[in-house]
């Protein structure tokens, strides 16, 4: 099978009318009458985010799910969020399989290898792996927390079941959506309800590459001792741990004496829920502490941490941790005057560094252009909207509140906003990349002051 068989002559453009595509066929499930627990239909608008918000593995919701929806309202929910982080992975590690494959044939420099492609066999393999890492998180995090609300909090045996898978599925995919008004706060203390949700969270959020290298290098290490991962597996996660370690500390210190968040807590409540938002603020929108309450030095923390996101090809959004990796270290590379950025032993290519300026770049504008047009729309705080606007870009779902209160002009710039940023950065890359030529003449060099 052929590359441009499988993904058509424009594979951004599969990806975005298949997205869009599951966004209409949600709105549309969600409007009609048994979706909703008082028997009346939704409005489009409210169908609409909350489709937009499932698929795009957000979190953000204008009304609330467990009161709201009807158990089938919830079901298409969930589903939509099963559909979209499942998609999300096959998706981009697709073309990741496609550009990385693609760059490499390139670079051989032969008609034969310009005509290879992607074949049958990996996107099998894409597939079953994916499938198979999903399915194995989900039951085992479900199972767990099935056990933990029949035996802790003496919920029945169905829906002990339903608690437990439904959380499960939204925190391995990385959306966030609960059942309960509150989030998860009524169990910030239970170290066996939020720990488990923190692992499925960051697994989904580290992206299936990495998953899978693990996995597949794992029997090699325990023979050899040897680890031989690839320079975007290493990259991911110590990008990742770094950043779970800074947040959890900026978070205990500006916030261990707040009286509404984490003042109430003993020093092991303080160290957990610390470490729960700093995992959340990452991929999804769980929250065990009232963000809303939050100190605006904590919300501004908070907003950085959701704008990196994730690792690539996985359920989180935001720019992604590599893309956060390579630009440090293009700082370090022009801070030390060396004229070649290094991370780990590996000379990064100009392209990667190129790509990874568009991505934040342009995620910059677009949080800025639609925080300003918020601020137009809302009376709410600067940093609420900021807040709200950088949540939505970065498909994380982490609220302050205000976002059932917006206009519905504003609703419609999340919903945007949303899914913008759940497809743009992968469709984004992936052009970027199979776009790349080879220049046979250079211009005359030139340098603008800077500074």
């Amino acid at each position: 099978m052929r590359t441009r068989s499988f993904f058509s002559a424009h594979p951004a453009r599969t990806v975005v009318l298949s997205f869009a595509s599951v966004v209409v066929i949600g709105s549309v499930l969600l409007m009609l009458p048994l979706a909703t627990e008082d028997g009346g239909a939704a409005s489009p608008l409210t169908a609409l985010f909350t489709s937009t918000s499932a698929v795009c593995v957000t979190g953000l919701a204008v009304v609330d799910t467990g009161r709201y929806w009807s158990g089938f309202g919830e079901g298409v929910i969930l589903t939509l969020v099963q559909v979209g982080g499942f998609g999300i992975m096959t998706m981009a590690s697709l073309l990741t399989l496609l550009v990385s494959k693609r760059l490499r044939l390139r670079m051989q420099l032969t008609a034969q290898a310009e005509t290879r492609s992607l074949g049958i066999g990996d996107v099998r393999r894409v597939l079953l792996g994916v499938a198979g890492t999903t399915l194995m998180v989900e039951l085992s995090v479900g199972a767990f927390l099935a056990l933990r609300f029949r035996f802790g909090y003496e919920n029945s045996v169905g829906d002990s079941a339903y608690l437990g898978f439904f959380h499960a599925v939204s925190a391995f995919n990385n959306a966030g959506f609960g059942l309960h008004a509150d989030s998860l706060t009524r169990y910030a203390q239970d170290a066996w309800i939020t720990l488990p949700i923190a692992v499925a969270v960051i697994l989904g959020g580290i992206g299936f590459p990495v998953l899978l290298e693990i996995l597949r290098h794992r029997n090699r290490a325990r023979t050899t001792g040897r680890r031989n991962w690839t320079l975007h597996t290493k990259l991911t996660i110590i990008t990742t741990l770094a950043l779970l370690v800074i947040g959890t500390l900026l978070t205990g210190l500006l916030e261990w004496t707040n009286p509404a968040t984490l003042g109430p807590h003993d020093v092991w409540g303080k160290l957990l829920n610390s470490f729960f938002h700093s995992a959340m603020s990452r991929t999804a929108g769980f929250n065990s502490l009232d963000v809303g309450a939050m100190h605006a030095s904590t919300l501004l923390m908070t907003c950085m941490l959701m704008f990196v996101g994730g690792g690539s090809a996985g359920t989180a959004g935001g720019i992604k941790v590599t893309t956060f990796a390579v630009l440090a270290a293009a700082i370090v590379a022009e801070v030390r005057g060396e004229p070649n950025s290094v991370v780990l032993g590996r000379r990064l290519a100009p392209h990667a560094l190129r790509q990874a300026l568009t991505v934040a770049l342009l995620g910059v504008g677009l949080v800025m252009t639609a925080t300003l047009a918020l601020l137009s729309l809302s009376d709410a705080p600067v940093d609420g909207i900021l807040f709200e606007v950088v949540s939505a870009f970065a498909t994380v779902g982490l609220s302050t509140g205000i976002t059932a209160d917006l206009p519905g002009t504003g609703q419609l710039i999340l919903i945007a906003l949303m899914f913008i940023g759940r497809i743009g950065p992968i469709t984004l890359v992936s052009a970027l990349a199979l776009r790349e030529r080879t220049r046979r003449y250079e211009l005359p060099e030139e340098r603008p002051v800077i500074g």
